[in-house]
């Protein structure tokens, strides 16, 4: 296969640092942008990653960026901060998403892979949904990844061949706060459920994921459409817990407390907090953990992409622990 040169936005987190060493290992050519230093940027560097600190909020910078490139993966993104301004994720995830859309089809790039959310269809009434299912976003971050999406679309109308990814719970080795908090109230002993436990979610193994990208970026069936990606199966939130405690050999507890004390107690902590400037110890977003479905299917990434998860959840789980192990998470 000849090298394709590619640019991953926010390529030196956690999603965008496996997807950059997947591409390299490949023997791809690869440009990365971020607007912050990850934790992953030295070692990218070191394996041949060219990184540039910047904000795809800059439009000539995204122009400098995408020049000379085939394939953009576009990753980056402003993610949900309790604090962040409605602003910042309007510029970052519209705006920046369009500066890149732009450049992409004034330079004639041969693919445009846009990474989206499955937050994007809120809370799934009729489990498994799949990409027809009503979009119904649950906070602005999700609000401004469909925006994001119309945007993609409008370009793909204009003849700038792309793809939209919709990931589910991305997790695995690397990822500093996801899961993290999950494994380490497992280790403590007790693990508080607020409500039934049975409420789903949908995880998805990041090497998982990276098939998907591969798949996006190689298929010509993928043009113009979107995918739901995610692991096999869902699971209940309370089984995911026991999992992970199989995983770490940790008995633990998991006594149940009604939820909707929970929410208000959320969300009386963000009125209190976020005008002193602190972050609070709890907020209705992850509040809503436990009580948002999240089961999808993806039987059209599996036809038209060859998506076929290889990592299933339990493998994926030890991988996890391993590297929270090694590096002194846990």
């Amino acid at each position: 296969m000849q090298p394709i040169h590619c640019l991953v936005t926010g390529g030196t987190g956690f999603t965008g640092s496996h997807l950059v060493r997947r591409l390299l290992e490949r023997g791809h050519d690869v440009s990365v942008v971020d607007n912050s230093k990850g934790l992953f940027w030295d070692e990218l560097e070191n394996l041949g990653a060219r990184i540039t600190l910047g904000s795809i909020t800059d439009k000539a910078l995204m122009d400098r960026m995408v020049t000379g490139n085939d394939v953009v993966f576009h990753v980056a993104a402003a993610f949900r901060g309790v604090d962040l301004p409605h602003k910042v994720y309007w510029e970052v995830n519209v705006e920046g998403t369009r500066n890149l859309l732009e450049a992409s089809l004034k330079q004639g790039i041969r693919r445009f892979i846009y990474c989206s959310t499955e937050g994007v269809h809120g809370h799934i009434k009729h489990p498994p949904a799949d990409e027809n299912a009503p979009i119904a976003p649950k906070d602005y971050y999700q609000y401004t990844k469909w925006e994001g999406e119309k945007v993609v679309q409008e370009y793909i109308q204009k003849g700038l061949p792309s793809v939209i990814l919709r990931p589910t719970a991305i997790y695995g080795p690397g990822d500093p706060e996801r899961f993290l908090m999950i494994y380490r109230r497992v280790k403590s002993g007790v693990f508080p459920m607020f409500g039934s436990g049975r409420i789903t979610y949908h995880p998805l193994y990041i090497d998982n994921l990276n098939d998907a990208f591969e798949a996006a970026m190689e298929k010509d069936e993928a043009l113009g459409q979107t995918y739901l990606v995610a692991d096999e199966d869902s699971i209940a939130i309370e089984d995911l817990v026991k999992a992970v405690a199989k995983v770490i050999k940790r008995q633990v507890r998991i006594p149940h407390f009604p939820f909707w004390p929970l929410y208000v107690a959320s969300f009386l902590c963000e009125a209190v907090c976020k005008p002193l400037g602190i972050t609070p110890p709890i907020f209705r977003r992850r509040a809503d953990w436990y009580r948002q479905n999240r089961a999808f299917s993806i039987e059209k990434a599996r036809k038209e992409l060859g998506f076929n998860p290889r990592i299933g959840l339990m493998e994926g789980l030890t991988r996890t622990y391993t590297w929270y192990q090694e590096h002194g998470y846990l």
